[in-house]
């Protein structure tokens, strides 16, 4: 396979004032960023990397998704390394050591950045070694890898305290020079601090470490980090609100609709081509997943899941395949607990303050330590998304601004619709209820003020509902066949299907990455009985515009077929198949 660059920035966010070459970078780095095609540091990496290598101070920066942090903090980790290397003797037994921690928050996140780390890591790979110790690799060859003591070691939180408890001869962080902590918004929500307390205990002091706290958002939450990490250090914050204002491409729309009439919405939008490009579809709990991708299977629209019960091979290859455009609808499960965040949000409205909290239940902690290590709202690399769509809306206005930043990214144009249920419409269709419905006007209230304060509106999206109604048949039909015991079956069908194909994923394609594209994540379940005549829609149905470009121009076509005529002197057979004897007489 052809190795793929790291995604450019937005044209908004580049400094052209300044130039790679005038950051004084190491040779081996500097035609590592240029190999990748980055002329200009970004505005944040403009100012980050001189602060890190010259000042040598700690940095806490905000800036959105798709400004370049990952290489504000990754070039001055490499150089400072590769600085480092040199003062060390040749037969210096301490020349390789860990000297670099990143924590992110998903595993995902984590693959990403160990990818973009060895891009940058490409021609000085014999000095820099990296490891990512959160992917799907067993215990005993990932003991064989530590001992090699890499450089730079990527891990989610919870995956580092996990071996820094059982397997302290593995790992020394004794000289660590670096900590980095990635979208720390997202790792405080995921419920890492116990995580990163027990990890500040094996961290040597801090005049020793230089800390990179990296964010979309800055709240009151890093206040703490800060004063367990940093020393001295240099807050970056990024105006990223006028750049929205005049830089972002992004349309956002929202329909109220009744519970039943999402799946009808979603059929009549993928079915008669109303969205170009790949779609990214988010649902509020995987059952609702595998009930939308059956329902559209009845009509004969190909689709993908992506949750957190597939392994972790599996969930990187599906995003891989999507960035490659082998499928264009992808249905991901966003099982992210903002729950810290709704309160938030109800004490703004309220009135109270924002530090009052409000006991928590203990099951809701369970819940998030289950899902903690997967997220696809935040932090996955999904390329070239036209359109996101909220086939359930998400429960805060955060979690909003995290799905549709999935799409309108790097300067391009996107789409993002929002499927909202009014309150009197909701419970009225039991067999589609989604229970987070119940609050869906008060969070697109929330929505809607949130943008505004941006200077960005969502508008109502309006459509003829009169040219909608006519597929309704056809969809009670394809709804009634997906029941509840098809999508158990298909759950436990399409686990066990990527279970195979995530240790075929780990051992044999590792040796035959060109065999890779033999596994397809959108192919059909069929638990449910697939009516085929539903595959195809009637011209009689479509729309007006639509329907004279479907209906294809014959011509002139006559009474009968030439191939059927028949022939003189031939046997001339009756309906009921005998020869008549009259006509055949000799």
């Amino acid at each position: 396979m052809g190795t793929t660059k790291v995604e450019q920035a937005s044209e908004a966010y580049i400094d052209e004032s300044v130039s790679f070459e005038s950051l004084q970078l190491d040779p081996r780095l500097l035609q590592a960023v240029k190999s990748n095609g980055f002329l200009h540091p970004t505005l944040i990496q403009s100012h980050a990397i001189p602060l890190a290598l010259q000042q040598k101070r700690d940095i806490i920066a905000k800036a959105a998704t798709g400004s370049g942090k990952t290489l504000a903090y990754l070039i001055p980790v490499i150089q400072t390394i590769l600085d480092y290397k040199e003062t060390l003797q040749d037969g210096n037994d301490d020349k390789n050591q860990t000297l670099g921690i990143i924590l992110v928050p998903t595993r995902e996140l984590a693959s990403q950045v160990f990818a973009v780390l060895e891009k940058m890591t490409l021609y000085c790979s014999k000095d820099i070694r990296s490891l990512n110790i959160s992917s799907d690799i067993s215990n005993s060859v990932l003991n064989t890898l530590l001992l090699e003591k890499p450089e730079i070691i990527v891990a989610t939180p919870a995956k580092l305290v996990n071996l820094l408890e059982t397997n302290t001869a593995a790992i020394s962080l004794d000289e660590l020079r670096f900590l980095v902590i990635d979208e720390v918004d997202l790792v405080l929500t995921f419920g890492y601090e116990e995580d990163l307390s027990k990890i500040a205990q094996y961290l040597p002091l801090k005049k020793n470490l230089q800390t990179f706290l990296m964010s979309a958002t800055l709240n009151d939450d890093i206040q703490n980090l800060k004063q367990q990490f940093c020393r001295f250090p240099a807050i970056l914050k990024f105006n990223d609100d006028e750049i929205s204002k005049d830089q972002n491409k992004l349309a956002q729309y929202y329909v109220k609709t009744g519970e039943f009439d999402k799946f009808l919405l979603c059929y009549v939008i993928f079915k008669l081509g109303l969205i170009k490009g790949k779609t990214l579809v988010f649902v509020n709990n995987i059952d609702r997943g595998y009930k939308l991708k059956l329902v559209l299977e009845q009509f004969g629209i190909k689709s993908c899941i992506l949750n957190s019960e597939l392994p972790i091979n599996s969930r990187q290859h599906i995003v891989d395949q999507f960035n490659k455009n082998l499928f264009h609808i992808l249905i991901a499960t966003d099982e992210t607990n903002y729950t810290k965040e709704e309160e938030n949000e109800v004490a703004q409205e309220e009135g109270r303050a924002k530090n009052e909290e409000a006991p928590q239940k203990d099951n809701k902690k369970e819940k998030m330590n289950k899902y903690r290590e997967y997220g696809v709202s935040r932090g996955v690399d999904f390329k070239n998304v036209s359109c996101v769509l909220n086939f359930d809306l998400p429960t805060t206005a955060k979690s909003y601004v995290h799905r549709v930043g999935r799409t309108a990214r790097a300067g391009k144009s996107g789409t993002a619709l929002s499927f909202v249920v009014p309150r009197k419409e909701y419970g009225k269709h039991k067999p589609s209820m989604c229970t987070t419905a119940a609050k869906d006007e008060k969070i697109l209230s929330r929505i809607i003020k949130q943008q505004s304060k941006l200077g960005l509106e969502l508008q109502p999206y309006s459509f003829d509902k009169s040219q909608v109604e006519g597929f309704r048949y056809r969809m009670e039909d394809g709804f009634r066949a997906v029941t509840q015991v098809a999508i158990r079956e298909a759950r436990i069908k399409e686990l066990k299907h990527e279970l195979l194909m995530s240790e075929k994923l780990k051992r044999h394609f590792e040796e035959n990455p060109q065999e890779l594209q033999s596994l397809r994540h959108d192919k059909e379940l069929h638990p449910a009985r697939v009516q085929q005549h539903l595959k195809r829609v009637p011209t009689y149905l479509l729309p007006e515009p639509l329907r004279e470009s479907k209906t294809p121009k014959l011509g002139f076509v006559p009474f009968h077929k030439n191939n059927k005529r028949a022939k003189k002197g031939k046997v001339q057979k009756r309906k009921g198949g005998k020869v008549d004897p009259l006509k055949s007489f000799k």
